[in-house]
């Protein structure tokens, strides 16, 4: 097939995108694919007239996870990998997909947005302080007492027109895959920071992925389930990655939905793919000849997020739980 493969991108998560697309094209092309790979971004969409029986984005963060350029897509009538332009938009921003969550009855982490205008939270420390649209754990703070929460959500504000303070669950932290809407086996994750930040996603700091998960052994499957559900809320097709925290008593706690994953050498979907007999090359062929099975999307009229009451452009919202 000829494939495009879309990378790079303006956010913040360049950097991460630039080294999954490498993969990602390496992959398809030993698979024997024609791949033209296009460096893309708002101002510059030259890479999508090149003809092509199907898109294979691999951009993380705002544009190219966040359900513009799933619009685009639609809009242009082409076929390609991944969640369309309602669930991503959907599951990139964190109150409303954790507002989804609730309103299907499944757990996550009290929470509550604050804003320049109403900077202080009610929730007490311990908690964690992140922006509410970006991803690879950019900007995201642990903080254990007040003053380091306070200072957490000056230093956010500065940067962000709004965060999201979350109360912090401290236990074990799982991920679970979904392929084509399945869980595949959790993966916990053992830090030697103070948390799953960037550097240990990304860089080499001692961070393990264990299967091995070392937890009873019906938590691998309630987090496997949980994340079913998760993702089937959100809309996400194809592939996703759910972030869950366990409590003292392993109970999941639903932090967050990634619907365009990483395919970095080191990242968790392509690991747990493997861990399932699923090699890189052969899962992003999987992945391409689904999309082009497919076709091309219809643009939907109205939002998911909009269906199920997620927050207004303006994002004037304040929830406690």
């Amino acid at each position: 097939m000829k494939i495009t493969v879309l990378y790079g991108g303006p956010s913040a998560e360049r950097e991460i995108s630039l080294i999954s697309g490498h993969a990602v094209i390496d992959g398809l092309r030993a698979m024997g694919h024609d791949v033209f790979p296009s460096d893309i971004s708002p101002d510059d969409l030259t890479g999508l007239d090149h003809p092509t029986d199907v898109v294979f984005p691999v951009l993380h963060g705002a544009f190219g996870e966040s359900g513009e350029l799933q619009e685009i897509l639609e809009t242009r009538g082409i076929p390609f990998v991944g969640s369309g332009s309602a669930a991503s938009r959907l599951g990139m921003d964190k109150i409303a997909s954790k507002r989804a969550w609730e309103t299907a009855g499944l757990p996550t982490p009290p929470y509550e947005v604050i804003t320049r205008a109403a900077p202080a939270p009610t929730i007490p420390a311990p908690c964690v302080v992140k922006p509410i649209d970006s991803g690879s754990s950019i900007d995201v703070e642990i903080c254990h007492t007040q003053l380091d929460a306070d200072l957490a959500c000056d230093r956010i504000l500065r940067m962000h027109e709004e965060a999201m303070v979350e109360r912090l669950i401290d236990g074990p932290e799982l991920t679970v895959g979904l392929l084509e809407e399945q869980p595949l086996d959790p993966i916990r994750i053992i830090v030697k920071r103070e948390f799953f930040d960037f550097d240990a996603k990304y860089k080499n700091c001692g961070t393990e992925h264990r299967f091995d998960l070392g937890l009873p052994g019906h938590v691998a499957q309630r987090a496997r389930e949980l994340s079913r559900v998760a993702n089937q809320v959100i809309g996400c097709r194809d592939l996703a990655r759910v972030d869950i925290m366990l409590d003292h008593d392993h109970n999941p706690y639903l932090l967050e939905i990634n619907t365009l994953p990483g395919f970095t050498p080191v990242s968790l979907l392509p690991e747990a793919a493997a861990h399932a007999g699923i090699d890189f090359n052969h899962l992003v062929d999987r992945l391409a000849r689904r999309a082009h099975a497919r076709g091309a999307d219809v643009r939907p009229e109205v939002w998911v997020s909009d269906q199920i009451g997620a927050r207004p452009a303006a994002r004037r919202l304040t929830k406690t739980a």
